[in-house]
């Protein structure tokens, strides 16, 4: 099998070279590579004390980016260097300040993984979450490089617990310590004979309860905002913007305010969500010179300040609950205390399950059901409080993770 795998990456590298000439994404995945080995070597040298860390996509890079940080702190001079899968994780990160080298991982072909280590010679390796890649796995292991798991999640049907994955479990081998995320990775990992597992949670909760001691005040939001009560809808898609939209033409008082940070800001598209509304509505990007308190609605047509709109909200709606890949981050508005609304998409997703467990987040279906929603809310100040702050204390309650993982590394 692992022979065969090696033979799958060579061929896998020579259609995605293909591909790339017609999928832009794509494009980015080859394209970046490319530059992975030069940033290394222009990054690092022979003598330098390194630690790598390596994440699939921007919402691992959230979940170890506690532990980036707090280990920059601890450790000042070594360097840090951070790798990536996916393209969308690379081009949103790839000027992460608190890192000296930012880039994709190499295919995991021999070749790539000795050269990699070569260059890089990390003296601990952190992977988070998942991303199992077998030649670099095993050069790690050769090298006795320390290497740990942090935010590890394991399911029954991944390979590792199946008849045909022996020669995976080698790779997992690795690892001298796994941080997993519940009590069943664990026990999943026990069957298969690995006790090195503590059962630490995630350690997106650090991150996200973190955000709230930040300074999140944005002075054009708070002119907006105005005192009012205010809806902010975030990562919103086409779906979810008509259902906001028939409630904020139909029912809203004019007392409620609406804060919407569309998940697509193409231009023509945000004027389509703009003329589609029959409130008063202004953009980000034509704010300056506005009077943004006179606007009723207010559509965040910019990227990267959706979190700090949210320590504004008295409720929140996160979209993406109509889409096949699901619901997006319902732990940003958690964080601040803020009731959640989502359409019915979330069952891949352990927070939002755990969220509606406990009355802090409710599903819609249709326009009808998240008037009816919007309305109560909007009425019951008791009750909107109460389920805000179910959020923050299930985000509280599940904190921790990052200390648990400094301590080990200490030893």
């Amino acid at each position: 099998m692992y022979f065969i795998y090696n033979i799958l990456v060579y061929i896998t590298g020579f259609f995605l070279k293909i591909v790339a000439l017609f999928n832009k994404k794509i494009k980015f995945f080859v394209e970046g590579r490319k530059q992975s080995f030069r940033k290394l070597t222009q990054g690092i040298s022979e003598n330098d004390k390194v630690i790598w860390f390596h994440c699939a996509s921007l919402g691992e890079f959230e979940q170890g980016r506690p532990i980036i940080e707090k280990l920059k702190i601890q450790y000042p001079t070594y360097k840090l260097v951070l790798t990536f899968f996916s393209p969308s994780g690379y081009e949103v990160r790839k000027n992460y300040e608190m890192v000296d080298v930012v880039c994709y991982l190499p295919l995991d072909t021999k070749q790539n993984a000795k050269r990699f280590l070569n260059i890089v010679n990390p003296e601990l390796v952190v992977f988070i979450k998942y991303e199992f890649w077998p030649n670099i796995l095993k050069e790690l292991k050769n090298r006795e490089i320390k290497t740990i798991l942090v935010s590890g999640i394991f399911r029954e049907n991944q390979a590792f617990f199946k008849w045909y994955g022996g020669w995976l479990i080698k790779s997992l081998k690795t690892f001298d310590h796994f941080f997993v995320q519940d009590k069943n990775s664990k026990i999943l990992l026990n069957t298969i004979n690995f006790t090195n597992v503590t059962v630490s949670g995630d350690t997106r909760f650090d991150r996200v309860y973190e955000i709230t001691k930040q300074d999140n005040q944005l002075p054009f939001i708070d002119e907006f905002k105005d005192d009012n009560y205010t809806l902010v809808a975030g990562s919103t898609w086409k779906e979810d913007e008509e259902l906001l939209v028939n409630y904020i033409n139909d029912n809203a008082s004019e007392n409620e305010k609406f804060i919407i940070a569309p998940h697509n800001i193409k231009s023509e598209d945000i004027q389509k969500l703009k003329s589609s509304l029959t409130k008063k509505t202004v953009l980000f990007s034509e704010k300056e010179h506005k009077n943004l308190k006179n606007f009723q609605v207010f559509i965040i047509d910019t990227i990267g300040i959706l979190t700090k709109i949210y320590s504004y909200a008295d409720i929140a709606y996160v979209g993406g609950g109509y889409t096949k890949s699901g619901v997006h981050n319902v732990l940003e508005p958690a964080t601040f205390g803020v009731p959640i609304i989502i359409a019915p998409n979330y069952h891949k997703f352990n927070e939002a399950i755990e969220l509606v467990k406990e009355e802090a987040c409710f599903v819609v279906k249709d326009s009808e059901k998240l008037s009816v929603l919007l309305n109560k809310f909007f009425q019951d100040k008791k009750n909107r409080e109460k389920a805000g702050n179910n959020a923050l204390k299930y985000v509280i309650d599940k904190t921790g993770a990052t200390t648990k993982i400094l301590y080990y590394l200490k030893k």
